[in-house]
């Protein structure tokens, strides 16, 4: 089983980025309070100087989902949702104790995070454009089918786990109670995005590792030259 971005994709986005983390012994029981403090004010205080539309992090995806045929305004990279969302209220919803602390991270970096059940996916995982003939399901529990050349991430057995790149995760890989070995993905293109998902990628390891009893845990920063993650 492993994790990479397809070679076109690799061709039409050279300035991508990518971090993988592998984790197992992750439950519904961490106190993140603390941890979720420490990031939500690293955020607070880069929405202080500038709102996220103007942060080279978000830019670069803006540009991104143009280049794509979407409208960065009406479709927006995770991080952007949330740090949208944050300036607003202040606060993030509290979902899954996991995702309470990558989403945190997500708001410091400006860089779209996401998470994935392992045992939700089949076989290998892949960042590809969609045939259209990929299932889709909602966090409703509806199902949809990608656009063709959609840029989706694509299981061996034609599951979509998120559309429009990093625009909306599917509800089939969320995190939920009983999820203990899970995927996750940092991407970005801004310039200095090598180093930044570097630094998250190693922030986010830490913080695994003192949250959890984390059986086992490995972790990559993957290129063009070295684009796959084993599982």
């Amino acid at each position: 089983m492993y994790f990479q971005h397809a070679s076109d994709i690799w061709h039409d986005f050279p300035e991508l980025a990518p971090g993988v983390i592998r984790a197992e012994g992750i439950t519904k029981h961490a106190p993140v309070d603390r941890t979720l403090a420490k990031y939500n004010a690293l955020a607070e205080s880069r929405l202080t100087h500038s709102t996220e539309g103007e942060l080279p992090e978000i830019q670069a995806w803006r540009r991104a989902f143009s280049r794509m045929g979407h409208k960065p305004t009406q479709y927006r990279c995770a991080s952007e949702s949330l740090l949208r969302r944050f300036r607003k209220e202040r606060s993030l919803p509290r979902i899954h104790p996991l995702i309470d602390v990558c989403n945190a991270v997500s708001l410091a970096f400006a860089i779209p995070v996401g998470v994935f059940d392992v045992s939700e996916i089949s076989g290998n995982l892949e960042v590809r454009r969609a045939t259209g003939d990929e299932k889709y399901v909602t966090f409703s529990g509806g199902t949809e089918s990608p656009d063709p050349r959609e840029v989706i991430f694509a299981d061996d057995a034609g599951q979509a786990h998120a559309r429009r790149w990093t625009n909306r995760q599917s509800g089939a890989s969320a995190v939920r109670d009983s999820t203990s070995s899970v995927l996750i993905i940092a991407e970005a293109m801004h310039d200095s995005a090598p180093e930044d998902v570097r630094r998250l990628t190693a922030a986010l390891t830490e913080e695994l590792s003192d949250l959890w009893s984390v059986t086992s845990a490995s972790s990559a920063i993957l290129s063009q030259a070295s684009p796959r993650f084993a599982l």
